[in-house]
């Protein structure tokens, strides 16, 4: 978890601009991943859009490579 976050908050949802920063990413880029797919799972409710923490942290997890070339050895 990032520092700061407590594991009983993994389950708290932030926005879009908040998980854009714990990305590391644009909240363009969220905002197409959401469309075409690739990204990190998220929760639509009504009309709003918000990430759990947990689901973050697992994205981020899993992206993880060693090397460049790792991850396409993958597929």
């Amino acid at each position: 978890m990032p520092k700061g976050i407590m594991p009983e908050d993994e389950d708290r949802l932030v926005d879009t601009h908040e998980a854009a920063r714990l990305l590391g990413l644009k909240e363009g880029t969220l905002r197409k991943q959401r469309v075409y797919g690739g990204g990190c799972h998220f929760h639509k409710l009504s009309r709003t859009v918000r990430y759990s923490l947990r689901d973050i942290e697992r994205y981020k997890a899993l992206n993880r490579v060693a090397s460049t070339s790792e991850h396409w050895a993958a597929r």
